[in-house]
């Protein structure tokens, strides 16, 4: 049966949207290639009692009026989805030889901080901090829908915002002459982008860890629950979430798709799926590909030349008899760099597959909330993630599994010496469980092209004007993926949201993106 509306792919944006659409009275139907929803905000469980999502994460614009929220309430689901904030005096630890710093939501207070640690450059820390603010509230007056008279009223605002169009996180660090440690301190939390300072968006940086210090959040009954209630929504208005189904061809007639071919990965049979509209939650640039990247417009297919996101290792461990309370860890997350400059540190790892000296992130889901639990009473879990490179990883499990494998092995050990030498001593004695995703299991379980952990990487190029959005020069056609919105939990809440807002009508959104 045609559906109004057939999403492929349910990650998050695509499960936002479905949910908005199917709560608003439209039939909707998703199909999923994994046996799990929510792309990237999957859960997957091991040894039958431990929990894991896919990746590390801790979100923002989930406060009250926020993207999240907003949407949220659209659902009726504000009461049930809920969220615990992380330590707003510290909601990210920095950690490197010599320094240490706990991020806060203040701006002043980071100032202070800061300069306490380098005050000789007390005023270009300042000077800096000013700078960020001003640039996050000129891209808020710029995000869709654009009020003209806002942009005229906060001239300033905009314009700066004009200025760093084509600046990486470098140069803007450059332009204040910031100090390699206080550079390094505020750029710690590049696994959440997966890019260093001298490639990453100012842009992308801004948004962030502004976003954050208004408010950073982790599900209270974890992020399987968000997923669920998601596919809950769409299930009790209607709609279908098929699981297992892969999308093998486009259905296409003179520039309009109609619909899908798609195979049941458990009985193997081929189907077609048709909508009136069709909501391309696949990776944008893997879906052009197959429809054929001539169909599309020049406009478009120029916009679909981006580079991929690099991809990262994460290690999920189960510990016992061990309270990481006491050992600094809580309602934070801790960013640690044995390698001062992260520019060097991200090519020693990224290019040279050198880890004997790692920057990496550390997150305990077990300490953010109380509320359920993805391990039994007397375990916790710590996880780790840093970067690495896809083409890497793909030729040494297509050249040895057993190679493969004790790359996985030997980061790990260079993390956990790195742990136990600052944070906790004889840490592996307390692991229980322990497991290890690499770029290629990204690819498998995820399905992202080359392992991406965010689409398009977060580039200068990637992030400015003309970046890619939901129009794709196609009849009944809608990307609504990360690289044609933005990624990560809260941007997209809101990609998902905008496509709904702009298909609908119906306008929910308050705070977005540009």
């Amino acid at each position: 049966m045609k559906t109004d509306y057939l999403i492929l792919g349910s990650g998050l944006s695509g499960l936002v949207f479905g949910s908005l659409m199917a709560k608003s009275g439209k039939k909707v139907q998703v199909l999923e290639a994994h046996e799990h929803p929510g792309g990237f905000g999957h859960t997957f469980m091991m040894a039958k009692k431990y929990k894991f999502n896919a990746q590390l994460h801790y979100v923002w614009d989930c406060g009250e009026g926020h993207t999240v929220n907003r949407v949220l309430k659209k659902l009726n689901l504000e009461q049930k989805v809920t969220f615990e904030r992380y330590d707003p005096d510290g909601f990210d630890h920095m950690r490197m030889p010599g320094y240490s710093l706990n991020i806060p939501s203040e701006s002043e207070e980071l100032i202070h901080r800061l300069s306490k640690l380098f005050p000789q450059d007390a005023n270009q820390i300042r000077k800096f901090v000013l700078e960020v603010q001003k640039t996050s509230e000129g891209l808020k007056k710029l995000s869709p829908p654009v009020n003209p008279a806002e942009l005229i009223q906060h001239f300033g605002q905009v314009s700066c915002v004009a200025m760093h169009l084509y600046d990486t996180l470098q140069d803007v660090f450059d332009r204040f002459n910031l100090p390699v440690g206080a550079q390094t301190l505020l750029a710690l939390q590049w696994p959440d982008f997966l890019l260093p300072p001298n490639q990453l968006s100012f842009y992308a940086w801004v948004i962030l860890f502004t976003g954050y210090q208004q408010g950073a959040f982790y599900p209270t009954k974890h992020f399987e629950f968000v997923i669920d209630s998601l596919v809950k929504v769409i299930e009790e208005n209607g709609g279908e979430v098929l699981l297992n189904h892969e999308v093998t061809n486009f259905i296409v007639a003179d520039k309009t798709v109609t619909g899908v071919q798609a195979i049941d990965r458990i009985t193997h049979e081929t189907r077609e799926f048709t909508g009136d509209r069709i909501i391309c939650n696949i990776d944008p640039k893997k879906a052009a590909q197959m429809i054929g990247m001539e169909k599309f417009s020049g406009k478009v297919r120029h916009q679909l030349d981006y580079e991929y996101s690099p991809s990262n290792y994460m290690a999920y461990c189960v510990v016992k008899d061990i309270d990481l309370r006491d050992y600094g860890f809580g309602n934070w997350n801790t960013f640690h760099t044995e390698h001062q400059n992260l520019n060097e540190a991200f090519e020693q790892m990224y290019e040279n597959h050198d880890y004997s000296h790692p920057s990496f992130a550390i997150t305990t889901p077990t300490l953010l909330t109380n509320a359920e639990r993805d391990c039994p009473d007397d375990c916790q879990i710590i996880e780790f993630l840093t970067v690495a490179n896809y083409a890497y990883f793909q030729q040494l499990q297509d050249t040895s599994r057993k190679t493969y494998n004790q790359k996985k092995e030997e980061i790990l050990d260079s993390i956990l010496d790195v742990v136990e030498k600052h944070y906790i001593p004889n840490l592996r004695k307390y692991i229980v469980f322990k497991i290890t995703g690499s770029p290629t299991t990204n690819e498998r379980f995820c399905w992202c092209p080359k392992g991406n952990s965010y689409g398009s990487s977060l580039t200068p190029k990637n992030m400015g004007l003309g970046r890619l959005n939901h129009l794709t020069s196609l009849e009944n056609f809608y990307f609504c993926n990360a690289s044609s919105g933005y990624p990560g939990f809260a941007p997209t809440f809101w990609t998902g949201a905008l496509l709904y807002q702009r298909l609908s009508g119906d306008l929910i959104l308050g705070t977005a993106y540009p």
